[in-house]
């Protein structure tokens, strides 16, 4: 299987950025980490060997990427408005600049979004605000809207709200988008959601799910038994349904 590392500066950030890309053709994926986790955790997490085949094949192309999440939801030292900020700047590398890597790289014309647990929160997010980039949502575990409290989950925002808290909170902007260009696109996108049945977030899940419903989106909830919030599950879950 082909591996490759690559580092940059990130204007976007004003820090170094890593990435592992994993393959060498096929649909583009790109991945977020876990809650604080850096780009090579996919492959630590052994997620990158339940799909080895389809890899290898050239049906895939994966994209590991960094996050900033101690400097972004985590950073609880900054104010939430620093901290959404810090957010909005993360997108943008992924927009303006991990995007165009992914394209230079790979001229296929699908671009899955995908992640676990915040990172299923980071792959939603941006799928949901530019739907005209991507193909397809594979997300396992998540939690798509961070101002809920939820068993010892906290507020991320500690109870601040503006206007963008409300649009990167997608059961919160998704039930109010008119955009016929942005529907149209989201109605075209393959969506596959992938929660626990006691996930604490369940409930959040069926709630994005019955907005998607009354959006005219046809995507797929799956609730898996148990918690299914680790590698265990999501090593099973990924061959199945990205």
């Amino acid at each position: 299987m082909k591996r490759e590392y690559h580092k940059w500066w990130s204007h976007s950030l004003q820090r170094d950025m890593e990435i592992l890309v994993f393959g060498h053709a096929g649909a583009k994926v790109l991945v977020f980490p876990t809650r604080g986790g850096r780009f090579y955790e996919y492959e630590n997490l052994r997620m990158v060997d339940k799909l080895k085949d389809k890899i290898e094949a050239g049906q895939m192309q994966l994209f590991c990427i960094d996050s900033v999440d101690a400097e972004s939801f985590y950073c609880f030292w900054a104010h939430p408005a620093g901290r959404i900020e810090r957010h909005q700047k993360y997108e943008r590398y992924v927009i303006d600049e991990v995007l165009p890597f992914m394209d230079g790289m790979n001229d296929h014309d699908c671009t899955i979004s995908h992640g676990c647990s915040l990172g299923a929160f980071h792959a939603a997010n941006i799928a949901f605000r530019h739907p005209e980039k991507f193909k397809k949502l594979c997300v396992f575990s998540g939690r798509y809207d961070l101002t809920l409290q939820v068993e010892h989950f906290s507020d991320l925002l500690d109870g601040y709200y503006d206007e963008n808290v409300y649009f990167n909170t997608p059961t919160h902007f998704l039930p109010n988008l008119s955009c016929e260009s942005a529907l149209s696109n989201l109605r075209n996108m393959d969506i596959v959601i992938v929660i626990g049945a006691e996930d604490p977030f369940l409930n959040n899940n069926h709630h994005l799910s019955e907005i998607l419903h009354a959006k005219g989106v046809n995507h797929q909830l799956h609730v898996w038994g148990e918690r299914a919030h680790r590698g265990y599950y999501w090593r099973r879950m990924v061959p199945m349904y990205l």
